[in-house]
């Protein structure tokens, strides 16, 4: 098989808002282009993530296919959303195309750049983690808890602490009291 070359189908995605009228020449390039089949979504923003025709597109790709778009703002306005959703093609081995930035990867260049496209997916989820990881303790220094709320008051801790230390109650015995898992309390003796 020759560079360029899948065995796969060619699918076209294309998007309009209410104000761009380019959905003709989205479809035209598109069928230039060789596309099997095209999805679309018109009046719809490229900030929403999910949408019917992009979700649908997305559903039917299979191993071997190259979705074709007309430019990469076409498949969505979001970084973040933009490098999830090449990841995601690049991990069930489709390939991608937009027309008017030559970009590409089912040549050697392409797949380049996929390659850089993970690295700078993976950067942006590790800033989102350093991002969230700095907020909560920030919120933690505050006295905000984070996480879902206790099972039990401090004061049935307490009382938990108790029936085992004074009575020698099981944590099953306890859990049984309070209503809560055996976990729960030995979680919190």
């Amino acid at each position: 098989m020759n560079e360029g070359e899948r065995t796969g189908k060619k699918i076209g995605y294309v998007r309009v808002s209410d104000k761009d009228q380019s959905e003709a020449l989205q479809i035209d390039a598109l069928k230039a282009a060789g596309c099997d089949m095209i999805y679309g979504d018109h009046g719809v923003s490229g900030k929403i993530k999910h949408r019917r025709g992009l979700d649908e597109m997305l559903a039917g790709l299979q191993s071997g296919d190259t979705l074709v778009v007309w430019k990469l703002d076409r498949l969505g306005r979001s970084t973040i959303h933009l490098l999830q959703l090449l990841s995601d093609l690049r991990d069930r081995d489709v390939d991608f195309q937009a027309l008017t930035q030559g970009i590409d990867t089912t040549t050697a260049v392409g797949r380049m750049l996929y390659g850089q496209l993970a690295v700078f997916a993976e950067f942006e989820r590790e800033q989102i983690s350093d991002r969230t990881k700095a907020g909560m303790e920030a919120a933690r220094k505050r006295g905000v808890k984070i996480g879902r709320p206790s099972a039990l008051t401090d004061d049935q801790i307490a009382q938990a602490r108790e029936l085992v230390r004074i009575q020698g109650l099981s944590y099953a015995e306890i859990a049984a009291r309070f209503n809560v898992s055996k976990q729960t309390i030995a979680r919190v003796v």
